[in-house]
Parts: structure tokens; C-alpha cells; sequence
């Protein structure tokens, strides 16, 4: 029976310390989602896309996210697993698909955590300059520049690293603290445009036939499903919850929270600036939206707001990547550093310093596009393509899993089977004539944010690693996973003996 969980073995080694409940979960998954971040910077870059209809394309992008997160939450009550996507695509697709998910996300992860880190930066840089500091040394401070954010990002980076190494427990707590502050400032200014924003307010912000093409319906819809991308990070810490069930409503909890208060930023931003405005200010849009709405010192908590969202999805941003890892370096996918768990603090240590480091170095190489902007732009449309084929594939493993539902109880097999395939067929669509788009778009490549080629460029490459890091880990480490297409958990040990 498909909701039946599998049989149970002794208890494996490395194991995970469980000590979460389900506001532990919603707290790791609201920072990885990042609420303010993706108000204060993603509205705008979604603006530029699809105009004043911020609202209709977020109520759109939800809807085949929702049927993803149906998904996740059945497969996860029947096979709870830190690797989550790579188990469950590759136990009921086939292991090369899996381990390309859990690939892809690792990637993308670090891609994020790279811009993360230069708005991060960007944040603590407009702040220096709200309270008068508009020079170090000779050194003019731009928080519009990639190379300044970066570096000042960086330090936060390794900072949050650090928090996340000592203990899972404590770094939720922390994000807990910080989400309370975000939320705050965001109702009240979110709240307070709304109702004195001097633009009229209009239903064509809701109507999605009123978004000018295809293409940036399309685009518009992949940046939404980027700004809900997190939600699944209640998954990645299965193993440590003390109930599973605590991880699917974490979950679901974190993904309606989200979209309320992505309508109410829209709603807000859509009151209080022009669309030339909102388009305009791109990265510090956060900054500007509370610079119209209030004077000093009170204009400076919105950027706060901003800078505490950020870190805290740096946090959350290496925390499941670690566990992720762990999973895969559990059945041998990935090399042994990644599994090793610290006796003290009971966290995959080594594998979280090492994600730290990649994503520093990854930030560092962006510094090729020097607007950071253009880099926010880049990053989140290749990303946002990798996303949508991670969620689509899961949602197909779900379908697969679950299709005797189908025979057995229709209204189930609705839930279980029909809703996650349409999500993964319109994910699947809206990237594949997304790319189709970016091709044809340009007929030269160059490393900027407006190049069709380079956009559609990154998120292949990324995909492309995955099928070659599979083969690595298929043929040179001999990863039995490629044979049984089972990742191992807490309670089935069997993948950690080698192979003759």
C-alpha cells in the first residue's frame, strides 16, 4: 500500500539529533523563504516583468505550489528523509533523476545563498548610510555595488555559518527572533501603504490576462515560484523533528503565511509607488518604499527588517543544504565529509563549514556582473528554472507513488495524483517556454542580466553537473543508490556498507 512507511532496520549510523517541533519548522522555513527579502527585492524585479499586476501573478504562481506541497507532505508522511526530493524521485522515477534533484537544489541553494550574501550586504550598506557613514577611508560606499556588498556579506555569511555549526536548536531560535522583528515592521508598513498610498487601487492588479505577453507571464510566474521556493526546508529537517508530521505542517503553515504576505506587499508597493518607482529601485526598493511612507529614524526599520530577513535566509539557506548532503553522503553519492555528524553538537559540522565556504567563493565569482541588480536578476531566473523542474519531478514521484489511489478512492487519488501532476505539467511548461524564449531571444552570448543566451546558459550548466556529478558518483564512487534507487534514513543503514 502506498501509505504504508517501509519497514523499519536498526538504527543507522550517522544519525541526526531530533529535537524540533513544528514552530522550530515553521521558523527554518519562513527564513529560507524569506518573506522580506523577496518583498523588498523581488516585487520589484517581478514589476519589470509583468507591470502592475504583482498581485494576479503571485496568486497564480501559488496555485501549482500548493499542489507541490501536497506532494512533499504525503511523501513525506510515508518516507520522512533529510534528502527528501532525491529519495522520493529516485526510489519512484529512477536514480539519475533523483540524484540530479538533490543536485540541482544543492546548486541552486548556493547561487542563492551567493546573492543573499551581497543583499545582505547591500542592507548593512544603506544603513551605513542612513546613519551618516558614507566613507571608509578613501573608499566611497556603494550598496548598489556587488564587489562592496559581497565582501561586507561575506563576513555576515561566515558569521551565520558559524551559528548554524553550534546546534539546529539554536539556530531556529535565532530565526525565530528575527522573523518576530521582520513581520512586525512589514504589517505595519505594509499596512500603513496600503491605506494612505496616494495610487488608486485597481482589480486589474488581480487579472493575469492583463500581463502584456506570454513570455512575462511565464518569467513573471517562475520569479513568483522563486519567492515561494524555501517552503520544502520544513522537509530537509524530517529527521530531526520529533514528529514527522510536524515537518509537512511547518510546511504547509510556512507556504500560507507567504502568500498572505505576499499580497499584502504587493497591494502595498502597488498603493505607495508608480510602477516606474517599484521598477526603478530595484535591490533597495525596501528602503525606498519606507522612505515614502515615514522620516527618520522610523524610514530605517524596513531596511532592518530587510537585513535581519536576509541573514536569517543565509542561515536557512545552509542549514538544509547540509542536510541534503548528509543524505546523499549517507548513501554514498557524495564523499564521506559531508555525513560526518559532530558528537557535540549532534549537526553535520564539517558539511555546513564546507557549504559556507563554496557559497563565499560562488559569491566571489559574481562579481563578474558589477551591478548588483543585474546579478539579483541573473541569479534568480536561472534559479527560478531550476526550481520549478526540482518541484516538477517530485510532484511526478508523488503521482507515480500514489497512482493505486486513483482505483482505490478517487477523491484521494485527486489530491494524491492529479493535482501534483497538473503542478509539475505547468512548472515543466512555464520553464521549458521560458528557455525557449531565452534562446530565442538574443543571438550572441555575453554576461549580462538582459542576454538571453547567458540567462538560459546558467541554469543548464547547472543541470548539466548534475548528470555528470551522477556518473561520477555512479561509476567511480559506485554508490549502490544507482542499483536500488533507496536512499537511506535514520532506520535503514543497509546503503552505508560497501559494495563488493
Amino acid at each position: 500500500m502506498p501509505d504504508q512507511p517501509h519497514s523499519v532496520a536498526p538504527a543507522a549510523q550517522p544519525a541526526l539529533r531530533k529535537s524540533l517541533g513544528v514552530l522550530d519548522g515553521v521558523a527554518i522555513a519562513a527564513s529560507s523563504t524569506a518573506a522580506t527579502t523577496s518583498i523588498g527585492i523581488g516585487l520589484g524585479v517581478t514589476a519589470g516583468v509583468v507591470g502592475l499586476h504583482l498581485p494576479a501573478i503571485m496568486l497564480l504562481a501559488f496555485l501549482p505550489i500548493l499542489g507541490i506541497a501536497g506532494a512533499y507532505s504525503r511523501l513525506n508522511r510515508v518516507e520522512p528523509n533529510a534528502g527528501n526530493g532525491y529519495v522520493w524521485v529516485g526510489r519512484s522515477l529512477t536514480p539519475w533523476l533523483g540524484f540530479m534533484v538533490g543536485w540541482v537544489n544543492i546548486v541552486a541553494v548556493v547561487a542563492f545563498l551567493a546573492y543573499t550574501t551581497a543583499v545582505t550586504g547591500s542592507a548593512l550598506l544603506q544603513l551605513a548610510g542612513d546613519a551618516g557613514l558614507h566613507r571608509v577611508g578613501g573608499l566611497a560606499l556603494d550598496p548598489g555595488s556587488t564587489a562592496q556588498t559581497t565582501a561586507v556579506g561575506i563576513l555576515v555569511l561566515v558569521a551565520v555559518t558559524l551559528t548554524a555549526v553550534t546546534g539546529i536548536r539554536t539556530a531556529a531560535r535565532l530565526q525565530a527572533g528575527l522573523l518576530v522583528f521582520e513581520y512586525v515592521v512589514l504589517l505595519g508598513f505594509c499596512g500603513y501603504g496600503i491605506v494612505t498610498g496616494p495610487h488608486d487601487f485597481s482589480l486589474s492588479w488581480f487579472d493575469p490576462f492583463a500581463i502584456p505577453s506570454a513570455t512575462a507571464l511565464a518569467q513573471g510566474m517562475l520569479l513568483s515560484v522563486f519567492c515561494y521556493w524555501g517552503f520544502e526546508s520544513a522537509f530537509s529537517v524530517n529527521e530531526e523533528v520529533r514528529d514527522p508530521r510536524d515537518a509537512s505542517r511547518a510546511g504547509i503553515t510556512t507556504l500560507f503565511t507567504m502568500l498572505a504576505l505576499f499580497l499584502l506587499g504587493s497591494l502595498a508597493f502597488q498603493r505607495a509607488l508608480s510602477e516606474q518607482e517599484l521598477v526603478g529601485h530595484g535591490a533597495e526598493g525596501l528602503a525606498f518604499f519606507g522612505e515614502r511612507l515615514a522620516s527618520q529614524p522610523w524610514a530605517a526599520l524596513p531596511l532592518v527588517a530587510l537585513m535581519f530577513s536576509a541573514v536569517a535566509s543565509l542561515q536557512a539557506g545552509v542549514i538544509p543544504t547540509a542536510r541534503a548532503m548528509f543524505a546523499m553522503s549517507r548513501d554514498r553519492t557524495l564523499g564521506p565529509v559531508w555525513s560526518k555528524v559532530s558528537p557535540r553538537y549532534g549537526t553535520p559540522a564539517a558539511g555546513t563549514l564546507l557549504i559556507g565556504a563554496l557559497a563565499a567563493v560562488v559569491a566571489a565569482l559574481a562579481l563578474v556582473i558589477p551591478r548588483l541588480a543585474d546579478m539579483i536578476m541573473a541569479t534568480v531566473s536561472a534559479v527560478g528554472i531550476v526550481v520549478a523542474l526540482s518541484y516538477a519531478l517530485t510532484a511526478v514521484a508523488a503521482a507515480v507513488r500514489f497512482r493505486s489511489l486513483l482505483r482505490e478512492d478517487w477523491r484521494e487519488g485527486i489530491r494524491a495524483v492529479v493535482l501534483p501532476a497538473l503542478s509539475a505539467a505547468t512548472l515543466l511548461g512555464l520553464g521549458g517556454y521560458l528557455g525557449w524564449s531565452f534562446y530565442t531571444s538574443a543571438d550572441h552570448f555575453e554576461v549580462s542580466a538582459d542576454n538571453g543566451w547567458f540567462l538560459l546558459f546558467t541554469p543548464v550548466a547547472m543541470i548539466a553537473s548534475g548528470f555528470v556529478a551522477a556518473a561520477w558518483a555512479r561509476w567511480v564512487r559506485r554508490s549502490p543508490y544507482f542499483r536500488t534507487g533507496k536512499g537511506t534514513d535514520a532506520d535503514a543503514p543497509s546503503l552505508l556498507v560497501p559494495s563488493p
